[in-house]
């Protein structure tokens, strides 16, 4: 049986939480719209979660759950993805017509990060061999009750639609929606803290 404990992950099990998360983001609406070839995927992911959010690794952002069956890579308030990391990845790795509309689809989700501090959820993902366990909103409690606790807001860009329900059962309300040309829907959403 899976535990539903989080815990921080330390910098030396960032492989193994980018693994699950590559394995969580395989059949992901953006993520392969980005990179439709699986050998090009499998080779740019690990890279592109290490910039988007590999910096909760050192900023106590980065949460596990089991045995690595879970991750979640949040950045705490200041703490920005790599951004020139960020566009070397897609500039090296992106596929020609994600390339094409992604520079506006990044445009468009910096418009919507809120302008106070908050806690911004890069990466979410649960191993598929566990997904359906809870694991998902054990972790978004993890950092949500933090949030809350410190009067914080909390933010993220669901790029998969199921996620939805997810993250509004959680308290995140949508906010808008991005998308151009090509490019699948993300939404992005907004979670205010609750009183306690």
């Amino acid at each position: 049986m899976t535990t539903k404990t989080v815990r921080n992950a330390t910098p030396a099990e960032a492989a193994a939480a980018i693994a699950t998360l590559t394995l969580a983001f395989s059949t992901d609406p953006a993520t392969r719209w980005t990179w439709p070839n699986a050998q090009a995927y499998l080779d740019a992911f690990p890279r592109f979660a290490r910039a988007f959010g590999g910096a909760g690794f050192a900023t106590g952002g980065a949460h596990i759950v089991g045995d690595h069956a879970g991750t979640a890579l949040w950045l705490p308030p200041g703490v920005e993805p790599d951004g020139a990391a960020l566009g070397e990845v897609m500039r090296t790795t992106a596929s020609p017509q994600s390339m094409s509309d992604g520079m506006q689809v990044m445009q468009q989700m910096e418009s919507h990060h809120p302008r106070e501090p908050h806690w911004y959820l890069p990466l979410i993902g649960i191993d598929p061999k566990h997904q359906g366990k809870g694991l998902g909103g054990a972790l978004l409690a993890h950092t949500t009750e933090i949030c809350d606790r410190d009067g914080v807001l909390a933010y993220l860009e669901s790029s998969n639609p199921r996620n939805v329900p997810l993250y509004q059962r959680h308290g995140f309300e949508i906010t808008g929606e991005i998308q151009y040309g090509r490019s699948p829907t993300i939404v992005p959403m907004l979670r205010r803290p609750r009183r306690r």
